[in-house]
């Protein structure tokens, strides 16, 4: 049988921790063959994140003791900045995260001004969205300054840093402790730049900030259309990605933002699962029809209260369509829901389910069905 698919084997591996050994080699550092065989020795049973760490320890021994001695043989081993004429999509090679690991573990103590330069510079290669939290909780004032020059770097991966590396919730991130204060004004002047890269992160930021005030995300978004910083095409992407999170939970506030009335006047008729009981691993068909008094933009969702371990249950959004229907005209619409009884990241339990239609974040009419357990 085919071995599985190992994300943390392709990343690190002979190949890629030996063109990291090259690097400093050609800059006359050090040899890389006994670097990649120290590495190489201890890799095979670590995952993703202790491989980079591990990585990090050992380029320790290799580099100069002295860190300033240290940072200039990085520099001088960094291979050349990824491709400035893109603008996303171009995140770099996980090999050189090791390099920000290593300077957020033996620069932030006494060298914090010359680890800031050393994660712009990396960041250049791979983004270094990780390392650079540790700076703003060890050294908030002076990194949300120099956060501030990035701003306006050539370079839209260093630009990207300020916004990715503030996000609430970044994902595998350290958590830090600024406040949207200290934040969105960050965002007010990255929410105009040229790079989807950069807006990306900007809309993923504000997404985060949702979790815990919709409504001030939705004020500065209103803002923002206000004051016209950035091209409309590009604005709208942001303020649906950003608003991604709120429209999946049906939030009134976000849904009148971007022009869907809660309160549109539709008709929903024939809403049906089929069939009313189910196994599990078994494909369903959800469908309705819906009829429009007048014209209007529609996002029409179903909702699974879906049985929790504790016989409690809780709601999953899945989306049906969005569509812009005329007054008088009826829409038929359908999807298969197969209910996954091997998804590592959801169980699911038997027991009494309830399904409901949603238009614009509003619940418009709600069935009962069954979910039974595999014989």
């Amino acid at each position: 049988m085919a071995q599985g698919f190992s994300l943390k084997d392709q990343l690190f591996n002979t190949d890629t921790v030996g063109r990291l050994g090259d690097h400093f080699e050609k800059a006359g550092v050090f040899d890389a063959a006994p670097f990649v065989t120290d590495v190489m020795a201890q890799i095979a049973p670590l995952e993703l994140k202790a491989r980079i760490n591990m990585m990090a320890d050992v380029l320790a021994g290799y580099l100069p003791a002295d860190f300033n001695a240290a940072s200039d043989a990085i520099l001088a081993a960094l291979p050349p900045a990824l491709d400035p004429t893109k603008s996303d999509d171009d995140f770099g090679h996980f090999i050189y995260a090791p390099l920000g690991v290593y300077v957020e573990t033996r620069g932030i103590e006494n060298h914090h001004e010359r680890s800031l330069y050393l994660l712009e510079q990396i960041t250049q290669r791979f983004s270094m969205e990780f390392s650079i939290r540790a700076f703003l909780n060890n050294h908030e004032a002076a990194t949300l300054e120099r956060m501030q020059d990035w701003i306006s770097h050539d370079s839209y991966h260093v630009r990207r840093l300020v916004s990715e590396g503030t996000r609430p919730k970044l994902p595998w991130g350290q958590g830090i402790g600024l406040t949207y204060d200290q934040t969105l004004p960050l965002l007010d002047q990255l929410y105009s730049d040229s790079t989807r890269f950069v807006t990306r992160s900007v809309a993923n930021h504000l997404n985060d900030i949702t979790k815990k005030d919709g409504a001030l995300v939705v004020d500065r978004l209103d803002a923002w259309q206000a004051a016209r910083g950035q091209v409309k095409s590009e604005l709208d992407w942001i303020r649906k990605h950003a608003l991604r999170g709120l429209i999946k939970s049906g939030d009134p506030a976000a849904m009148v933002h971007l022009g869907y009335s809660p309160n549109a006047k539709v008709t929903v008729s024939d809403f049906s699962i089929v069939p009313r009981v189910v196994t599990v691993g078994d494909t369903v068909d959800v469908s309705l029809n819906i009829t429009a008094e007048e014209n209007t933009p529609l996002i029409v969702d179903y909702v699974i209260d879906f049985v929790k371990s504790n016989g409690k249950t809780a709601p999953k959004v899945f989306k049906l369509k969005q569509l812009e229907v005329k007054a008088g005209q009826t829409v038929s619409i359908s999807k298969k829901h197969k209910f996954k009884g091997d998804a590592t990241t959801f169980r699911l339990y038997p027991g009494a389910h309830r399904i409901h239609c949603q238009v614009n974040g509003r619940v418009v009419q709600s069935l009962d069905f069954d979910l039974r357990s595999l014989p």
